[in-house]
């Protein structure tokens, strides 16, 4: 599918994977729709890359609903890439025995799982309703392509995970049964699960923690970069035939308990 003069929303667009992969189709030719939080760069993103702000919350539909709006305004949506997502840890049980905070296991599983779920759902309504384009291949009627973002916690989930690891567990699960409903509209759907890659989240840390944790990965042994998520953001745009599927980008990386 063809990325140029189309529109690109990208949620969590003003920072990590989101910014990486909102720089990347900017420069392919796409008119950039960040996502965010009102509170975040992605205004002054968005001018930098000559592409467009949308303020929003992910788990509203009504701010989802205008983002979308303002995606297709501009020029058809076709590309959407779920980013936005939160990570803190939270246990079972805490150190004192407690048991956990039930309002912070729903909150990360309504970012990152039922936020996902209505940008995809505001969306593909949207782009349904394109005219087909021509595929690569000159056979194929294609609208628009979804990428999701997972991670390796969904399948190698840590101790302090279980939130983030159901949230991510459950954004690989429903990417088959949706692919399988918009196929009939001629939008396909992946999803990437990162392993560690370098983001915001582990920018805070030390070096030598960094470094640390690079030195997990089997090969090769560093962090990972945003741009090498945005390129297979890319590829799943290009790639036709890629539907459905949760593609790990992980170094060959598996998890330890903690």
């Amino acid at each position: 599918m063809q990325i140029q003069g189309s529109s690109a929303l990208i949620t969590g667009g003003a920072s990590g994977l989101g910014l990486a992969t909102a720089r990347r189709l900017a420069a392919s030719g796409a008119h950039v729709v960040i996502v965010d939080l009102p509170q975040s760069a992605g205004a002054e993103i968005a001018a930098e890359l000559g592409g467009s702000f949308a303020p929003a919350d992910v788990t509203s539909a009504d701010e989802v609903t205008a983002a979308v709006r303002a995606a297709q305004d501009a020029a058809p949506l076709r590309v959407v890439v779920n980013c936005a997502g939160i990570a803190p840890p939270a246990k079972v049980i805490d150190r004192d025995g407690n048991p956990a905070d039930l309002a912070a296991f729903e909150r990360i599983i309504r970012i990152n799982l039922v936020g996902t779920f209505n940008v995809i759902s505001q969306a593909a309504a949207v782009i349904a309703k394109n005219p087909a384009g021509q595929g690569r291949d000159g056979g194929d009627d294609d609208r628009g392509v979804i990428v999701n973002t997972a991670s390796v916690a969904a399948f190698d989930g840590q101790i302090g995970q279980p939130a983030y690891s159901a949230s991510k567990g459950g954004v690989h699960a429903m990417t088959l049964p949706i692919a399988r409903e918009l196929a009939r509209y001629g939008i396909r759907v992946c999803t990437i699960a990162p392993g560690i890659m370098e983001t915001p989240m582990l920018a805070g840390l030390p070096e030598a923690a960094q470094q640390s944790l690079g030195e997990q990965v089997p090969y090769p042994a560093r962090l990972g970069r945003p741009d090498e998520y945005a390129a297979l953001v890319e590829h799943i745009i290009a790639n036709g035939y890629l539907n459905g599927e949760t593609i790990r980008l992980d170094g060959a990386i598996r998890m330890a308990p903690k």
